[in-house]
């Protein structure tokens, strides 16, 4: 969440400077295999229940980082 809230300030300032900013796309959804650490780091808003050997039951789970970004987008804050 702190990497994202970083990511809006910069947005932020950028739009003061005059920039005609339209959106913003997080890297992922939900975890995704990395071709360097496969599913050790997860960079997802939503958990994926499996590992790189076992597939296990593939329920997702909302993350803490999916609420809160959830929540920004609704009140188009970042301290909301």
């Amino acid at each position: 969440m702190d990497y994202l809230q970083r990511h809006f300030q910069q947005a932020g300032l950028t739009i003061q400077d005059g920039v005609e900013l339209i959106g913003y796309c997080p890297w992922s959804f939900i975890d995704l295999v990395s071709t360097h650490q496969g599913y050790k780091k997860r960079y997802g808003f939503v958990y994926v229940n499996r590992t790189e050997t076992d597939l296990k039951d593939m329920k997702r789970y909302p993350k803490d980082s999916f609420y809160w970004y959830q929540n920004v987008i609704a009140q188009n804050d970042l301290d909301a």
